[in-house]
């Protein structure tokens, strides 16, 4: 079972350690009426948007014993990456492999915490919510408009993607400086070429096309 979190540009981050239970919340929505003499009187709304939340952990250190696959991401480049999804405005796809949760959702929360005798670990809860696109559609026969939620997610969240093409000289770090602005980037642009780079991110060689968003 693979917990993964996929943005629009194709990066894929998977959870290193899976955690022990997931909690999947769901309501209904009600608008609540007083009436005089009567008291209160509450309306069924449609179904409120589900709020997915885990708790698991970063470790500092490889271990077979719990850890998902052997190239682990260092537990603070793990927390800047949930915090970019937190602060992104547009929706992630969230994936736990062999069920049927398979939902775009935005980051609704994300906390980290240091505890003493695990040095070097990080402890995180996340707290995602589903997302649900509106769109705004024009009544026939008038001018005006109104907003309409689509009930069925979007299932093409992927944006265009930007490449590079390898030159002599460069390294992944250059071309994440150049290209995106930020030379610790290498990582996420390695990640999103493993196949074609290969288990040595210096080994990169002019010719390959790369994709960087």
């Amino acid at each position: 079972m693979e917990f993964s979190l996929t943005d629009g540009k194709g990066f894929k981050f998977v959870f290193p350690v899976n955690p022990e239970e997931v909690t999947i919340s769901r309501q209904k929505g009600f608008d609540t009426a007083t009436i005089l003499s009567y008291g209160e009187f509450d309306f069924p709304q449609g179904e409120k948007v589900k709020e997915i939340s885990f708790s698991s952990f970063f470790p500092k250190e490889y271990d077979e014993s719990y850890c998902k696959y052997r190239n682990i991401p260092d537990p603070q480049e793990a927390m800047n990456t949930l915090n970019g999804f937190l602060l992104s405005q547009k929706p992630l796809r969230f994936i736990i492999s062999g069920t049927s949760v398979n939902v775009p959702v935005i980051v609704a929360s994300h906390n980290s915490t240091f505890r003493g005798g695990e040095s070097g670990d990080v402890n995180f809860d996340l707290s995602l919510r589903t997302w649900r696109e509106m769109k705004v559609s024009k009544k026939a026969g008038s001018g005006s408009k109104s907003a309409t939620v689509n009930k069925k997610p979007r299932t093409d969240m992927k944006e265009k993607k930007k490449t590079y093409t390898v030159k002599s000289g460069d390294s992944l770090s250059k071309i994440a400086k150049l290209e995106l602005g930020d030379s610790s980037q290498w990582s996420r642009i390695y990640q999103l070429n493993k196949k074609v780079i290969g288990q040595n991110p210096n080994a990169i060689k002019p010719g390959q096309k790369l994709v960087l968003l």
